[in-house]
């Protein structure tokens, strides 16, 4: 409850926000946009991305980019939140180092160029289980991504570190499917719940109120993603 009245007292007391969305027609990105498209907070949405998503409303606009040369778009990363939901898999990417370049270089790249133009805000989506020091190479580029976003000069960065994702994929995730079944089973036990299937849905809405929320710099995982949706 005294999440949701700061939240509530947040929105009355700004103006609206621009928010910048890179990922936004992936699984947790397209939950994304559908909630902030809606959300009285929020006026206008920049969506970053490779070619037209083909997206149509009146607070989308569209940047399209080729994330391989920031020197044309650096100055344009500008607004009052990025919001990074990217990310890829290593059979989509088709090797470590494509993957690596998605995963960890493109969104440093445009973190840096948020930060640099001062931009206050930062939410990003992580992986429950990522260390840069981990022997899994997925969880160490995203650990590294986290450590190293965290020393920019946003203001206020989140960092969420969901388990499993639920939701419709346009790519089927065999491994992943399994795992959150095997995960709603056993949800109720206490030393796995914090590992228990989330809502693509579900940590889009915790995104927005990390925003709005304004805190220094927090990492939010588990059950802490599951209360800030609320």
């Amino acid at each position: 409850m005294f999440v949701k009245l700061l939240i509530k007292k947040t929105i009355m007391g700004n103006e609206k926000m621009k928010a910048v969305i890179l990922g936004g027609t992936g699984l947790v990105g397209s939950e994304l946009v559908k909630e902030l498209v809606e959300h009285e907070g929020f006026s206008e949405l920049i969506l970053l991305a490779r070619r037209q998503t083909g997206l149509n409303h009146k607070k989308i606009k569209e940047l399209v980019i080729n994330f391989d040369k920031p020197e044309e778009w650096n100055h344009l990363i500008k607004g009052d939140v990025l919001f990074s939901t990217f990310g890829t898999t290593i059979k989509k990417a088709g090797s470590q180092e494509e993957q690596y370049k998605i995963d960890y270089t493109y969104q440093l790249q445009i973190a840096q160029a948020a930060s640099n133009n001062r931009m206050k805000s930062f939410v990003l989506v992580s992986a429950i289980g990522a260390n840069a020091k981990s022997g899994m190479f997925y969880n160490r580029i995203k650990g590294e991504l986290d450590e190293a976003v965290k020393i920019l000069s946003f203001s206020n960065i989140s960092i969420l570190k969901p388990s499993f994702l639920a939701g419709d994929r346009q790519e089927k995730r065999v491994a992943e499917r399994v795992g959150s079944i095997v995960l709603s089973v056993l949800k109720y036990l206490p030393f796995v719940r914090k590992y228990r299937p989330i809502h693509a849905k579900i940590v889009a809405k915790a995104m927005i109120n990390a925003a709005l929320l304004n805190a220094v710099k927090t990492v939010y995982t588990g059950e802490e993603i599951f209360e800030l949706a609320i």
